[in-house]
């Protein structure tokens, strides 16, 4: 059973995948213009506030034949964060969330891959802040192509859950209400499309 329980329904909103390679082992960088990575958060409690980095890079080696082989290395400019509101893009970067400033860089590097012939499971060092935690993502694959380019590229898509605080973004405000200004947990979404150089 993939990640997304929705992928049927997925599968139908959208053109069939293709695949124009059987094995898709090899060296790839991230092709920016087509990869989202995105982020959610509940607001409030009512609502999910959406956001993406626009700014980044990041490489990865697929070896199909023995997963463990494989690794992921991203890069992110934390100051390309935007959810198309300034002011709160301003906030995030303050030293309530990101502390731009004094760490400008977010990274992810692997530390582990597998495989289980439907879903990729990549573990790494996530740091934001200067602060560093394991996080396991697991991916699928949505296809591969030629591109009009010539280029041979792959799709995946992946999700996971995060506390914040444990990255020391602990600002909030409590709600008269009950519950707080700002979830505690937040969703990581990957779009990923990536170029083979190898």
């Amino acid at each position: 059973m993939g990640i997304f329980s929705k992928k049927a329904a997925a599968t139908e909103t959208f053109d069939a995948p293709t695949s124009a390679v059987e094995d898709i082992s090899g060296d790839y960088t991230l092709d920016t213009a087509h990869t989202r990575l995105g982020f959610s958060a509940r607001h409030a409690m009512v609502t999910t506030v959406r956001g993406a980095f626009t700014q980044f890079e990041g490489t990865a080696h697929v070896d199909t034949a023995n997963p463990a082989n494989s690794t992921v290395s991203l890069t992110i400019d934390a100051a390309s964060v935007d959810t198309g509101n300034k002011d709160r893009d301003g906030h995030l970067l303050s030293g309530d969330f990101f502390e731009n400033d004094a760490h400008p860089k977010i990274t992810f590097t692997s530390t582990s891959v597998s495989y289980d012939g439907e879903t990729w499971e990549v573990t790494g060092d996530l740091t934001i802040k200067g602060v560093t935690h394991s996080v396991t993502i697991p991916f699928e694959l949505t296809g591969s192509a030629k591109d009009p380019f010539g280029n041979t590229r792959v799709g995946f898509e992946g999700a996971t859950t995060i506390n914040r605080s444990d990255w020391g973004l602990n600002f909030n405000a409590a709600l008269e209400t009950g519950g707080v200004l700002v979830s505690e947990k937040i969703k990581l979404e990957f779009d990923v499309s990536a170029i083979k150089t190898a």
